[in-house]
C-alpha cells in the first residue's frame, strides 16, 4: 500500500529496538554499548542535509546515545534521554519547532511508544517490534530495528517528496 508522506517535515526516533537491534552490552563498570546500523545513519544524515527536523526520544540515558545523535546531526536540544513520558517530550519537540504533530513521523518499537503513535502523523514500528506496538503503528516496516527500518522509511519519504538528493559538497561540509 502506498502512503501519503507529503506532510512529513520531521522524524523522531526511539533508540533501542529502532536505531539498534535492541541488544545492549554492559561492561563491568556499567558502561552500556549499542550497535547502530550505518545505512540507517546515512539516511538520517541525508534527512538533516535536506532540511528535516530530527529528534531522539528514548528511555535510554547513556552518553553514547548523545554521541551518536551528534554524529547524525541531531541537535542536543532535540535529544530527550531518560524519557519517562515520551508523549510529553514529543509534544515539546513539536511546540519548540512549531510543528503540527501530524507533520512528524515517529519510530518506536514497544509499549512506551504507543502514546506517541497516537499523536504523530505516521507511527512506524520495525518488523520485530513488540506485538502491542505493531498493532498501534500506522506502518510496520519490512525491516527489523537496527537493520534497515529507519533507512527504509526515510528513503521512501524523501523519494516521494523529491528530496532524496545527495549533495557531496554539502555532505562534506557537515563533517
Amino acid at each position: 500500500m502506498e502512503h501519503d508522506f507529503s506532510r512529513i517535515k520531521a522524524f523522531a526516533f526511539d533508540v533501542d529496538g529502532v536505531m539498534t537491534d535492541g541488544g545492549i552490552l554492559c561492561d563491568l563498570e556499567g558502561e552500556l554499548y549499542r550497535t547502530f546500523d550505518s545505512k540507517d545513519g546515512f539516511a538520517i544524515r541525508m534527512a538533516a542535509m535536506n532540511g528535516y527536523l530530527l529528534s531522539i526520544i528514548t528511555g535510554g540515558r547513556s552518553a553514547s546515545i548523545r554521541a551518536r545523535a551528534h554524529s547524525l546531526l541531531i541537535p542536543d536540544a532535540d535529544v530527550y534521554l531518560s524519557s519517562r513520558r515520551k508523549a510529553e517530550d514529543f509534544d515539546d519537540f513539536c511546540k519548540r519547532h512549531s510543528l503540527d504533530p501530524s507533520e512528524v513521523m515517529f519510530f518506536g518499537d514497544d509499549v512506551p511508544d504507543i502514546e506517541v503513535f497516537r499523536r504523530c502523523g505516521i507511527g512506524v514500528c520495525p518488523s520485530d517490534g513488540a506485538p502491542d506496538a505493531i498493532a498501534a503503528a500506522h506502518i510496520v516496516s519490512d525491516f527489523p530495528g537496527g537493520r534497515g527500518c529507519v533507512r527504509d522509511m526515510l528513503e521512501k519519504v524523501m523519494k516521494q517528496q523529491g528530496r532524496w538528493i545527495f549533495d557531496s559538497m554539502l555532505y562534506s561540509r557537515m563533517y
